[in-house]
């Protein structure tokens, strides 16, 4: 026994001196870490090997496309180095709760236009900066084709979308659920042109397809440095959005607790002065010390700091309705107009303002993320006891949008209220265009000031509704806008029905409950 005991002494012994020698813990008192890092990292390379010689620390960066969104593996990295930590920490708080967190450096995500574009946008906003709503508008018109990176997996994709996606909601706090329920960054996502898998791909594929695209959306220490590279026909202006950035703070993690001096001496050495310094040359990146001079191309200030959402729900909802930039996405609304006689007059004009809104006519910083946009198909239905007249078209520049605004403006009053028979036609539609392109996203507008007098009837309607095909019924949401005299009960209804929900535009005005149902699915 205890031979044996001595002998299983030595192999432990072995397999320590092993361990040892391959961790760096012993010997030649160097301590190989090895390092989660993401794509944006790979940059600092040059650094580590004066971090070893200072610190007896030999960092081995392991860059990986999913650093940022996957749980990181504790038994196979010592450290995580990431953009941000952002996501990780709102969808799987166990796997980085607790994890000691050093903040390296900083950079917010920001917008690259070409100078002409640049000039042009200024133009329409003369004496004031540039925003997300801005950028929204002018991608929805396809004046703005911009590149950036899969949200679904760079850290500067995720916070572009975070960013654009706050301002839409217009309440400069973190978003909600409630925030996210109607999907607002359909006009932006028109806009773009080019994406990557990562940040540093995307500045590649960018360089490569610089006639494909007007803007790039990335970090701000990207395009400084892409500015400098001497790779551009034409250097690209940096936007820092007045309704604010979401910014990197580029952490360091903690992984195995066991290599916490190790981990001390590595962040002392990346907060010097001096390394900030060389940080800075290297990345073009913000110091995190307040006593280190910033490069001049640094000095512009940061301004509003964008919450990041603190409920996965929202993230997840984020990137469901983004889905795939490499996919092309279309989508279809049924707009059904009630243009009985009771429209006349005041009522009618409110609808052809609400119209003209959509149409680009509206300024505000909620019309701009809920116009029209490039690529999107709209139907308008006219109707009064009948069908009075239909008109498709798929929005490619201005002249779709006045055929629109012209069959708006047509006078023909009905004199009947047929909702119901409307709506079924709305459906028999929605079902051909289905039909046509199964990928399309398909909803209907009802809106209507007056009780249904004429045509079907309610439960008439309910009948024909369900004898559609289960894909169509699923699929296509409606949206009645409740004005006037019509009723209320009937419309919510039809909404709870067909998945949509009723909006009162008793309660503001018409352009407004039109805004509010933009982008519901």
């Amino acid at each position: 026994m205890r031979r044996g005991v001595g002998l299983l002494a030595l192999c432990l012994a072995l397999v320590a001196t092993f361990l040892t020698a391959c961790s760096g813990d012993g010997g030649d008192d160097t301590v190989r870490l090895r390092v989660l890092a993401g794509p944006d990292l790979a940059v600092l390379e040059p650094l580590l090997d004066e971090l070893k010689d200072e610190t007896g620390v030999d960092l081995r960066l392991h860059p990986r496309v999913d650093a940022e969104t996957k749980t990181p593996d504790r038994n196979r990295y010592d450290l995580a180095w990431l953009s941000s930590d952002h996501y990780l920490r709102l969808t799987d708080r166990h796997a980085v709760r607790g994890l000691q967190r050093t903040v390296t450096m900083t950079s917010p995500v920001v917008i690259g236009l070409k100078p002409d574009v640049a000039r042009e946008l200024r133009a329409r906003v003369p004496g004031s900066g540039l925003t997300w709503a801005d950028i929204a508008d002018a991608a929805a018109t396809g004046t703005v084709r911009f590149g950036m990176a899969d949200p679904r997996h760079a850290g500067s994709g995720l916070a572009a979308l975070v960013g654009v996606a706050t301002a839409a909601a217009g309440t400069g706090a973190a978003l909600r659920p409630e925030d996210v329920s109607c999907d607002r960054l359909r006009g932006f996502r028109s806009g773009q042109a080019l994406t990557a898998d990562t940040g540093p791909a995307l500045v590649d594929t960018y360089v490569d397809h610089q006639d494909e695209a007007n803007a790039l959306i990335t970090y701000e220490s990207d395009l400084l440095a892409l500015n400098a590279s001497g790779r551009l026909k034409d250097h690209l202006e940096v936007i820092r959005p007045e309704d604010g950035m979401v910014l990197a703070d580029f952490p360091l993690l903690l992984l195995n607790p066991a290599h916490r001096a190790a981990y001390d001496k590595v962040t002392r050495w990346l907060r010097r002065d001096s390394v900030q310094r060389q940080i800075m040359r290297h990345t073009v990146r913000r110091p995190v010390t307040t006593t280190v001079t910033r490069d001049a191309r640094l000095r512009e200030p940061v301004g509003n700091a964008l919450f990041y959402p603190d409920q996965p729900a929202v993230v997840e909802t984020l990137l469901a309705d983004y889905g795939d930039p490499d996919r092309r996405t279309t989508s279809q609304v049924v707009f059904l107009l009630d243009f009985s006689g009771s429209m006349r007059g005041a009522r009618m004009a409110a609808l052809r303002e609400a119209f003209a809104g959509l149409s680009g006519a509206d300024p505000s910083a909620s019309g701009k993320f809920t116009r029209f946009y490039r690529g999107e198909r709209l139907t308008v239905v006219r109707f009064g006891g009948r069908v009075l007249e239909q008109t498709t078209v798929t929005v490619t520049g201005p002249k779709d949008l006045t055929a629109l605004a012209g069959t708006v403006a047509r006078g023909g009053y009905g004199d009947a209220t047929a909702v119901w028979s409307a709506l079924d036609h709305g459906y028999r539609t929605a079902a051909l265009e289905l039909a046509a392109d199964p990928d399309r996203s398909v909803s209907l507008v009802l809106m209507t000031d007056g009780e249904n007098n004429a045509g079907l009837s309610y439960a008439e309607f309910v009948r024909r509704h369900k004898a559609l095909p289960a894909a169509v019924r699923a699929a296509v949401p409606t949206y009645p806008v409740h004005f006037g005299e019509a009723d209320a009960g009937e419309l919510r209804r039809a909404a709870a029905r067909t998945g949509g929900r009723m909006v009162e535009a008793a309660d503001s005005s018409l352009s407004e409950a039109f805004k509010e149902i933009r982008g519901c699915h």
